[in-house]
């Protein structure tokens, strides 16, 4: 009897153990970590997600091996990966890399990435509202006798 009250406590602690890395990358391989970065970019606020979603991929593209990689993200919480972005698009910058010296600042790379999503957006919506419009070319056979 005196185990029963046990069992729920020990449900219960594991329950705030679990739900509280929720605001972190699982970096225990690459699928979860590419899981845990859409989930978490998406609670992110608009204008944060782009740059979080840069700033993964920069950390990514500067760790070429994967266990070095998902040991820089495990843990971290998207404003620890963007930090960690600006630290090696600023060690690119310096180090003379041609795709960020078009870049004053991580901010400038930062809004051009912006602008270019919403032009790839803006674009895709003419497209489908173009379609929409588009009149029904499809020829139709009544095939019952």
């Amino acid at each position: 009897m005196k185990k029963l009250p046990i069992l729920p406590c020990a449900l219960f602690c594991i329950a705030l153990v679990a739900c509280g890395k929720g605001s972190e990358i699982n970096g225990h391989n690459l699928r979860t970590a590419d899981k845990s970065v859409k989930v978490l970019k998406e609670r992110l606020p608009a204008e944060n997600r782009l740059e979080f979603e840069v700033s993964y991929w920069t950390i990514r593209d500067d760790k070429k091996d994967t266990d070095e990689f998902l040991d820089t993200v495990d843990g971290k919480t998207p404003l620890e990966i963007i930090e960690l972005g600006k630290q090696v698009y600023q060690q690119r910058k310096d180090n003379g890399v041609q795709e960020y010296a078009q870049y004053s600042s991580w901010e400038e790379m930062i809004s051009k990435y912006v602008k270019d999503r919403m032009d790839q957006d803006n674009r895709r919506a003419r497209k489908t509202d173009a379609t929409k419009n588009k009149p029904n070319d499809t020829i139709l056979y009544e095939l019952r006798r």
